[in-house]
This record gives C-alpha cells, sequence and structure tokens, in this order.
C-alpha cells in the first residue's frame, strides 16, 4: 500500500474504502450484509493497509456510520474515519449536535476528517466553519474537508476556517476527469488532498457493460449507462484493457492506478465482496509508464458523454414500438 502523510490525519491510504452502501437499502444490501460481508471487508481492507474508511451521516441515514465502528472494532481509533456533516442548517451549534451523533454511532471520542458533504447554496461556508473551528480546536476532529467543492469555494472554506481545509472530495475518474482541470494542481501547489469518490464510474470502467448488458438497481438511472454514452466509451475501456493486459490486472484496477499516480490524490471505491477489495488494493502496486499514462490521459478527455437530458430522450426512443 501506498500512503500520503496529510497534517492532522497522519498516514492516509491512497486506496482507502468508501461504505455508501454499508446499510443502505437501495444498494440491495440489507442486516445480513451488515453484520457479514461488511465485517469481512473491512477486515480484509485492514490486512492490506487501508487506513482510509469514509462515510457519511446520511449514508443509511446513520447505519453506515455505525455498521462501519463495529466493523472496525479495537481499530476504529487508529486509522483514518472521515464522515461528512449534511449542510442543513450548519450553525455552530447544530454542527456539533451532528458530530457528536456521528461520533457516537462510530464509536469515536474524535473523528479524524469531518467534511461538509456539500455545498450549501443559501448559506456560505462564513456560517459553517466557525463551527468546525471550534471542534478542531477542542480536538472533537482531526481536520476539516469539503466534498463536492469547486475550487473558488474550497478557497473561500480556507478563509472561513482560518487554517487549511485538508481535502476536497469530488467525483473523479477517467470518465469524469473534469478535477485534473483546478482541483488537482492546487492540491499538489498547497499540500492539500482531493479525495475521489465514484473513482470506477460505479463500475463502468472495469469494462463489464456495454449496449448489450447494463447494470440494474440505483446504476440503471445513471445516464453514462444510457446506449449513447456505453457506445462512446468504449475507445477508453479498449485503453484501459490494454493496459491492463499488460500489468495482468483488471481493467479497474488500472483505472484506480491512474488515479493515484497523480499528485495529492487518494481514491475511496466501495467493494461489495472481499474479492473487489482485494482488486481495488491492488491498484497501489500498479506502476504505470509515463506513455500509459498519457494515453489513459487522452482517452479520458476524449471520452465525451451526453446529457443526462438526451440520455433520457434516447431511452423513451428505445422503448417506443416504431
Amino acid at each position: 500500500m501506498r500512503y500520503l502523510d496529510v497534517d492532522g490525519l497522519g498516514a492516509v491510504s491512497r486506496i482507502g474504502l468508501g461504505t455508501w452502501q454499508f446499510g443502505s437499502r437501495e444498494w440491495g444490501y440489507g442486516e445480513g450484509y451488515a453484520t457479514g460481508a461488511a465485517e469481512q471487508i473491512v477486515r480484509r481492507a485492514r490486512d492490506l493497509g487501508v487506513t482510509l474508511f469514509d462515510t457519511a451521516e446520511v449514508y443509511g441515514l446513520g447505519r453506515s456510520e455505525r455498521i462501519l465502528g463495529e466493523a472496525l472494532g479495537e481499530e476504529r481509533a487508529d486509522v483514518v474515519v472521515a464522515s461528512k456533516l449534511f449542510p442543513v442548517a450548519p450553525f455552530p451549534p447544530v454542527v456539533r449536535r451532528r458530530l457528536e451523533g456521528s461520533a457516537r454511532r462510530l464509536g469515536l471520542r474524535r473523528v479524524p476528517l469531518y467534511q461538509v458533504h456539500q455545498p450549501n447554496p443559501v448559506v456560505p461556508d462564513s456560517v459553517t466553519m466557525p463551527g468546525l473551528r471550534t471542534l478542531l480546536d477542542e480536538d472533537r476532529i482531526g481536520a476539516v474537508g469539503v466534498s463536492n467543492y469547486p475550487l473558488e469555494r474550497w478557497r473561500a472554506a480556507d478563509a472561513a476556517l482560518g487554517r487549511p481545509v485538508v481535502s476536497n472530495q469530488v467525483q473523479f475518474s477517467l470518465a469524469r476527469p473534469g478535477p485534473l482541470a483546478d482541483l488537482v494542481p492546487f492540491a499538489e501547489r498547497e499540500g492539500r488532498v482531493v479525495i475521489a469518490y465514484s473513482p470506477l464510474a460505479q463500475g463502468l470502467l472495469g469494462g463489464r457493460y456495454d449496449v448489450g448488458h447494463r447494470p440494474g438497481g440505483v446504476r440503471a438511472a445513471n445516464p453514462l449507462f444510457g446506449t449513447q454514452n456505453l457506445r462512446r466509451v468504449q475507445p477508453l475501456l479498449d485503453v484501459l484493457r490494454e493496459v491492463a493486459g499488460a500489468h495482468g490486472v483488471r481493467p479497474g484496477t488500472v483505472a484506480l492506478a491512474w488515479l493515484v499516480s497523480l499528485p495529492q490524490v487518494v481514491v475511496i471505491p466501495g467493494a461489495s465482496s472481499v474479492e473487489q477489495v482485494e482488486a481495488n488494493a491492488a491498484a497501489a502496486e500498479v506502476d504505470l509508464r509515463p506513455d500509459e499514462q498519457e494515453a489513459l490521459t487522452a482517452a479520458a478527455r476524449d471520452f465525451a458523454p451526453v446529457s443526462a437530458a438526451r440520455t433520457l430522450v434516447d431511452g423513451v426512443r428505445e422503448r417506443l414500438p416504431f
């Protein structure tokens, strides 16, 4: 495993574990999963050197935090647990109560990384950040992060906190390479961290899906799995398969390896099995050649997915009887 040394957090594994699915019935995971597979996944992740575990108060309405805390057991205080505040009425007393709820469910006194889940379009960070600054001063949290913030609002959050907001968790993958343009250079220059969620584009970059074989469940509504996008992504998947073949790994492993080859980027893929955890962790051991990195980056930039509206229209047309 490879690590970043982050102020306030210590050694953060470049490959983490996202736990959105823990306890979330929309992903098909119920209580049996929580008491069986989830614990096995977390234990195997720890065996492989994973130190970053991401959750949020809204994941499974608190169940994800509870399941993760129980699965980590006595090690919960020795790893980087990252949770998130959903910013509804994020005034300092509310922020404190929400942190206390997350900490209680996780079984922690101190939450290492506490993140604002998304920008509040009405309430500025000058309202939210003072509450987080107090929690930092009291050592109830180790560091402050944000999620889904554009660069300018990340900078504004810095100013409102009065110290560095160490991380920004954003959707980032070969299928969604936008952060390459601004967030990654900022993180490299300022010593911050970009945390990539959905780094496999909900499985699109695993190479299993095409027009004749689409995912069901939650992912069926993702525009990336529409007919036009499944066709458009094929050149990118061809490059992924070629590089994966050269390294003897899965395409998804290469997709993660590309991300962690970038400066100050860590990834938090989910996993529904121990086998997936192992495939994800293997990305830390893949050393991409410069020409492979360049080919993957070029293919990512060439992929131009159609909009959600266009995908919806195409889907209706496909179902018409004429």
